[in-house]
């Protein structure tokens, strides 16, 4: 007998890029066949993935971008996307499929489905994504990186916490070095989207700490392209050590090195932030659907761990004003870290790989 074969769809963001990438990692290491489908801007978040996963790309599309003729187009597209996808899985049939959200994952899941091959979604947020509310009373299983998630009637929900990459995981827990007179680093992170607002305030409130205070904080901020020259010019005015950067290809280290994370609430940054355990300063990106950022963010706020600023009141004073609280009181910021890391889930990668192997079980009982 062949290796059992695992087919992993997921796509668009790093939210659900990392999570699917977890995943990958410990079922090579479990000895199956891993592929993943997706679409080219999830494409771009795979040069981390190990070398032993296949990554195939699906036509797919989505309704909600670009204007009629885009609209029009998604239709036959997806259809291309599921015809392509349940050719190719009657050829070689994976065992299980699992998909991690995003419209490129719709192809693989509605071929599954057709061919009732044993399959489950993970939801990275505390409100399921377009696509896994289509999905989640047409998979065995939702596995739910926040508890509790929004769930429609008849889907089966189960907590699993949201899977963090190997990285993440050696850096579990790392001792925390509380802030002092002495280097302190400060890491940005806007993730994927919406990260604009952080580029626009941040640097404004790193300039507007207490001199004394300034002097120590080395920042590592995470911008758009668009916006890397104009806030690296920024810091550099106002002689503040910065490294700033469209995407940091080693936020693990970079995060357990901190003493302060100012981010976004993206489940997979949460994610990370708790299991690290380090103090932050969230901010809900406000479009994001169904609000799911403030529903992420709301367990380490409530556990101690982090403190959140609404994108409506974010402003330099009041920014400033928490990173100081943070920075001037190391007895809190270290609090802050032991909270943070109460809330995390490191074993979140083995629940999902236990419901994975149960799924494979049930198919061949």
């Amino acid at each position: 007998m062949g290796k059992p074969y695992l087919l992993i769809a997921a796509g668009g963001t790093g939210g659900h890029m990392f999570p699917a990438q977890a995943l990958a990692e410990a079922m090579l290491g479990k000895g199956w066949r891993v592929r993943l489908s997706t679409d080219p801007r999830g494409a771009r978040y795979t040069g981390a993935f190990p070398k032993d996963v296949e990554i195939a790309e699906a036509s797919s599309a989505t309704f909600a971008r670009g204007g009629l003729a885009a609209k029009v187009l998604a239709g036959p597209k997806i259809a291309a996307g599921v015809t392509g996808m349940a050719v190719q899985m009657l050829r070689d049939r994976p065992d299980v499929v699992v998909g991690f959200g995003g419209y490129p994952s719709i192809p693989a899941l509605s071929a599954a489905t057709a061919l009732k091959i044993p399959r489950m979604i993970h939801e990275q947020n505390g409100v399921l994504g377009r696509v896994n509310q289509l999905f989640a009373t047409r998979v065995a299983q939702v596995a739910c990186g926040v508890w509790p998630t929004d769930l429609p009637d008849g889907a089966q929900g189960i907590h699993t916490g949201n899977p963090v990459r190997a990285a993440v995981l050696e850096r579990a827990a790392a001792p925390y070095i509380p802030p002092g007179d002495y280097p302190m680093s400060v890491l940005v992170m806007g993730g994927s989207q919406g990260a604009r607002v952080l580029s626009d305030v941040v640097p404004g409130a790193i300039a507007a700490l207490p001199e004394y205070l300034r002097g120590f904080i080395r920042v590592a901020h995470q911008a758009r392209d668009e916006d890397q020259a104009r806030v690296a010019a920024f810091y550099a005015e106002h002689g503040i050590l910065a490294d700033v950067q469209p995407f940091f290809e080693d936020v693990p280290r970079r995060m357990s090195e901190a003493q302060l994370v100012i981010s976004r609430s993206g489940a997979s940054s949460v994610a990370d932030i708790s299991v690290i355990g380090r103090p932050s300063i969230l901010i809900p990106f406000a479009a994001a659907a169904g609000d799911h950022q403030t529903a992420n963010a709301r367990g380490l706020v409530q556990a101690g761990g982090a403190i959140m600023i609404p994108e409506n009141a974010l402003d330099v004073a009041a920014l400033t004003q928490q990173m100081t609280t943070v920075l001037t009181n190391p007895e809190a910021a270290q609090k802050m870290a032991h909270a943070a890391l109460s809330t995390g889930a490191p074993d979140a990668t083995d629940r999902l790989v236990a419901l994975v192997e149960h799924l494979a079980q049930k198919e061949t009982a």
